[in-house]
């Protein structure tokens, strides 16, 4: 049976080139999505096996993205894409679930490899994150534990995108009180009053780019 596939990459280019990689070993992509929100909608609705998601996505990035795909879809898998192998995103993508990692330099060569591992419930690294994870498991990563809750982190990457309270209440379909109590707490816990100092934070935790 052909595996479902969802890609979940905001740029056009890369989801086309994962497409016809893919349809190359005749895999069945079921869908595609542009933001983080998008993916966990469209997970909802297709059921797909497997989930490809970019980890650097507006809306919600791709870790948050992670965790809610899960709670809605469990039996999926997902393998988180980066252009980076940091020891910190890395953790985070295992923490919220995610099967596998690969960096997107390799995907042409480890991709299907990739998937065939998580889907036989195994965890794929790519052989540079793979050390990065030896490393943070020794204790030589001295990356901050984030100490904000996973609805803070998606206000935070929502304001640090540009978006207002009410703004951010609508696409998390909050109330605008609740987004600004999230907005109010997470500012509070990381002393940090200003937009601009947001943006900067958000950057340094991975949740958007510069």
């Amino acid at each position: 049976m052909s595996v479902r596939i969802l890609l979940a990459d905001d740029h056009v280019m890369v989801r086309q080139g994962l497409r016809a990689l893919l349809e190359r070993e005749n895999l069945t992509v079921v869908g595609e999505a542009s933001n983080g929100q998008e993916a966990v909608r469209l997970s909802a609705t297709l059921r797909p096996d497997l989930v490809l998601v970019d980890l650097a996505m507006p809306l919600l990035n791709g870790v948050d993205a992670t965790r809610e795909i899960l709670k809605t879809v469990p039996a999926a898998r997902v393998i988180l894409l980066t252009m980076h192998a940091e020891d910190r995103y890395v953790l985070e993508a295992l923490r919220a679930g995610a099967a596998g990692f690969l960096v997107k330099t390799r995907a042409s060569e480890e991709l299907v490899q990739a998937i065939n591992e998580v889907r036989r419930g195994n965890v794929y690294l790519s052989p540079g994150v793979s050390r990065a994870v030896v490393s943070a498991c020794l204790g030589k990563h001295n990356s901050q534990p984030d100490c904000l809750t996973s609805r803070e982190r998606q206000v935070l990457q929502l304001i640090a995108e540009g978006m207002s309270t009410k703004q951010a209440a609508d696409i998390l379909r909050i109330s605008v009180k609740t987004a600004g109590s999230h907005r109010t707490r997470l500012m509070q816990k990381l002393g940090i009053h200003e937009i601009a100092g947001l943006v900067r934070y958000a950057i340094r935790l991975g949740l958007t780019q510069p």
